[in-house]
Order: C-alpha cells, then sequence, then structure tokens
C-alpha cells in the first residue's frame, strides 16, 4: 500500500522546519559579530547542520522510529530510565518552543506596517489563531497535510530566492570596496567569533529532522531518509548564503544590525519600495507558517513516542491511525501558553541550545552503535568534535551575551530535569 509522504513532501517538511523565522532574525547578530563575513559564517552554520544530519540519518534508517531524537537514544541506552526521560522531556519542550517562536514571528510580520504592528495583545492572538489552524490541518489528514506543505514550502523558497536576486540586481555597491571590507573583517575578526556565529545561527538549520517523525507515513525510508535530510540541508544552506549575502551587499550595516529580525523588509523597502517590503512580509509569512506545520507534525509524533513508554502522560498516546491526535492538541496548547506568556527571547536560546546538545547525543549514541549503523569511525570522531565544540561556542555567547538570560535557562533545565526525573523513577519501580 503506498504511503502518504513521497519524496518531495519529505523534502517540504525538512525544509519548512528549518526554514522559519530564523534567517529573518540571524542576520543582524552574524553581522555585529563578522560583519561581511555574515554570508560565509551562515553558511558555515549548514556543515555544522550536516555533522549533525550525518548521526541522525544513520540512526533513522537503523532503528527506522518515529520516536526519531528520544526513540534512538532510549534504543541505544537501553538500561537508563532517566536518560530516555531527560532526552524526551528536553526535545519535546524545545520543539515546543520553537513552535510558539515560529507563530509570534508569524503574526509580528503579518501585522507588520497595520494599525495593530505594535498591539502585543493582538499580535498574540493572531499567533495562537496560526498555531490552531495547523493544529486542525494536521488532525484533519497526513496526506493534506502534506500537499499544503508542499505548496506553501516551494512557494517562499521562490519568493526568498526572488528578493536575493532583486537586491544583488539593486546593488549599488562597488565590487572592489566590497572585497576591500570583506579583507579587513577577515583581519579583524577571529576563526572564534566567526565559529560562533555558526553555532548560534544552528537554530536556523533546526528542523530537519521532523522528516524521521514521517517514517510510518513514506515509502522507501533506506533511501527517502538520506535523499530528504540532505537534499534540504543543501538547499537550506544554499538559500541562507544567497539571501545574506545579498543583504550585506544591498543594506548597511548598521541598518542590518539596528532593525534585527525586520532587516530584509526594510532594506528591501529602502531599494524597491513599497512592493520590496511586501513581498519580504509575504516570505516570512510562508516561511513561519511552513515551519509551525512541520514542526507540530513531527514534534507531536516524539511527544506520543514518549508517552507509549511512559515518561509523559499516557492520554498524549491516542492516536487516529498514524495521527497522534491528543499529542497535536496538547503541542498547540503548550506553544499557546508559552506566547502567552511572553519572554520568547529567553526561549529561542533555550530552543537553539537545546538542539545542539541533543544533536551532540544523538552524535555520541550513532558513534556507540557505528558498526550496526554503518557508520564511519572518523566521520563520527569529527562529528562529536565539531558538535561538541559548537556547544561550548553557544554556552560561551550566551554567558558573555546576557548572564541573567543563561541562568533563566538554567531554571527552565532544572523544571524539566525534575519532571523528567520523577517520570523515570516512577517507570523504574512501577
Amino acid at each position: 500500500m503506498k504511503k502518504s509522504l513521497g519524496l518531495k513532501e519529505l523534502i517540504a517538511i525538512a525544509i519548512g522546519g528549518m526554514v522559519g523565522g530564523g534567517i529573518f532574525t540571524i542576520l543582524g547578530i552574524s553581522v555585529s559579530m563578522v560583519g561581511f563575513l555574515a554570508p560565509f559564517a551562515i553558511a558555515l552554520g549548514g556543515i555544522v547542520a550536516f555533522f549533525a544530519a550525518y548521526a541522525y540519518v544513520k540512526l533513522g534508517v537503523y532503528y527506522k522510529d518515529e520516536g526519531a531524537t528520544y526513540a534512538f537514544f532510549k534504543r541505544t541506552f537501553k538500561n537508563s530510565h532517566l536518560a530516555a526521560s531527560f532526552i524526551g522531556w528536553y526535545t519535546v519542550f524545545g520543539y515546543i518552543s520553537t513552535l510558539a517562536l515560529y507563530a509570534y514571528t508569524f503574526s509580528a510580520y503579518i501585522l507588520s506596517g497595520g494599525d495593530f504592528a505594535h498591539n502585543e495583545l493582538i499580535r498574540k492572538l493572531v499567533a495562537l489563531f496560526i498555531i490552531f489552524i495547523f493544529a486542525l490541518i494536521n488532525l484533519w489528514s497526513v496526506k493534506g497535510m502534506g500537499k499544503i506543505e508542499d505548496v506553501i514550502v516551494y512557494a517562499k523558497l521562490t519568493i526568498l530566492l526572488i528578493i536575493s536576486m532583486m537586491l544583488i540586481y539593486h546593488t549599488n555597491i562597488d565590487y572592489h570596496i566590497f572585497l576591500n571590507t570583506l579583507s579587513e573583517d577577515v583581519k579583524n575578526s577571529s576563526l572564534f567569533a566567526i565559529l560562533t556565529v555558526s553555532s548560534v545561527t544552528f537554530v536556523a538549520y533546526e528542523g530537519f529532522q521532523l522528516v524521521i517523525n514521517a517514517v510510518k507515513d513514506m515509502d522507501n525510508p533506506e533511501i527517502n531518509i538520506p535523499r530528504a535530510i540532505y537534499s534540504a540541508i543543501v538547499i537550506v544552506s544554499s538559500l541562507y548564503f544567497i539571501i545574506a549575502l545579498a543583504a550585506v551587499l544591498s543594506i548597511p550595516a548598521d541598518d542590518l544590525i539596528k532593525n534585527k529580525e525586520y532587516a530584509l523588509a526594510a532594506g528591501a523597502k529602502l531599494i524597491m519600495g513599497n512592493f520590496g517590503e511586501d513581498l519580504v512580509i509575504i516570505g516570512a509569512v510562508l516561511a513561519t507558517s511552513s515551519a509551525i506545520s512541520g514542526t507540530l507534525y513531527g514534534s507531536s509524533r516524539q511527544m506520543a513516542r514518549v508517552a507509549d513508554d511512559g515518561y509523559l502522560p499516557k492520554f498524549l498516546t491516542k492516536r487516529k491511525g498514524t495521527i497522534p491526535t491528543n499529542a497535536i492538541i496538547t503541542m498547540a496548547l503548550t506553544a499557546s501558553a508559552l506566547v502567552l506568556s511572553g519572554g520568547l527571547r529567553v526561549i529561542l536560546e533555550f530552543g537553539s541550545i537545546t538542539f545542539l546538545l541533543v544533536s551532540l547525543l544523538m552524535a555520541v549514541a550513532n558513534f556507540k552503535i557505528r558498526k550496526y549503523t554503518n557508520s564511519s569511525t572518523l566521520m563520527g570522531i569529527i562529528t562529536v568534535i565539531g558538535l561538541a565544540c559548537g556547544s561550548v561556542l553557544i554556552l560561551n555567547y550566551e554567558y558573555h551575551k546576557d548572564i541573567e538570560q543563561l541562568s533563566f535557562i538554567l531554571i527552565i533545565y532544572i523544571l524539566l530535569s525534575i519532571g523528567a526525573y520523577s517520570y523515570a523513577k516512577f517507570l523504574k519501580h512501577s
């Protein structure tokens, strides 16, 4: 029987999960740290993502388990209830935080320029509305979700490429000046700073692993998992490089830093007028929409899988066919609570740290069973070292950027750890 999701839909899920609000928020940070080297540092983040993807692909093909991150770690380290519960809780909450961020970014862009652009309550209500629209779509049909994801993802890719080409076409920069400035940035920016940017921007690549959550709905997982994930990373890293290059060529660095997530829209308006600004807004709305849909699809299946094993409440295991109905509803409600509570900046940083650390744990798991997953020992070592360095760099960045924020993130980890520990101990003694 033919499954609901083919390669085209799987690539769309991966791209939809990756190209959310990330590319609109990382430009200013990157330029402020490394200047005109930002496009290259962001592209280097794609290599970090490739390292993480290598472990996920190998484990995904070997286990073929929709629980993905959680299931891989649990099945590799079979005798530890504590390890399974901890990674399950951390990963699920990481997805919830990114879902809240995507929804809030969606509302910020769709309301921008209007009377309610700075009305916090309206922003939050719109964010809640879009979360539940895509929750209903995911509850409705896997095939329907896949087709809608196809349309949104490939439309947003087209629009983002058009924006990039138009920015490059309208640029007035002298390429000799650009090369000279680039040369100066190379001299003034340390390798440490460039690698830090690559680690901090990893959040913009998070989402490729959502493909593995669709293993029950796909044909030929041995072929389609690696094809979908690697294709998506190549497409997304290329797209990010082109967008970032177009931005630094056409938009003054001070504006990129000052305008933050609105830098592309503000720059496009300056160069191309209202049409340029509207095009960026449409691209951002489509980007966040597909990210919400893809994240709800994959993360709800992971939540249900964790609940199946007793590390989350049992009511989350309820399914209609392959659709985890209660998990989808719970993800939507919890993400909505985060939106209403505010503090999304700290939630975003929590998500980026969580997914980098979790990717490191996946690399360790894959290295442990490399003979079974048919993984290269050298590639395994490089992956573990690369992700470990990335984790240290992002923690160091948070420490120097905002110690209070890092402290708050640690409090979140402590609360999650208490919940994970309680479920692990209960399951052990039951």
